[in-house]
């Protein structure tokens, strides 16, 4: 298994964007994105913070259905 990586905010967005993923806003310090599936729309939140923590990326893909492999695959 592969480490999640300590990146910035610009750098997650970015991949998530490679990925399909919109940005609908930003509000704050947090970025909202949202990916529309036939069954659900996701909508996972990235904390603007330089970097952010390696916990809360986690999170972030999970909320996104990725892998640490696939993610580091889109940087």
């Amino acid at each position: 298994m592969t480490k999640v990586p300590s990146l910035s905010d610009d750098a997650v967005v970015r991949a998530l964007r490679r990925a399909g993923w919109v940005v609908v806003r930003q509000r704050g310090s947090h970025i909202r994105l949202q990916k529309p599936t036939p069954r659900e729309t996701f909508k996972p939140i990235v904390p603007a913070h330089r970097p952010i923590k390696r916990s809360t990326l986690a999170h972030i893909l999970k909320q996104a259905r990725l892998s640490v492999d696939e993610f580091t695959k889109l940087l």
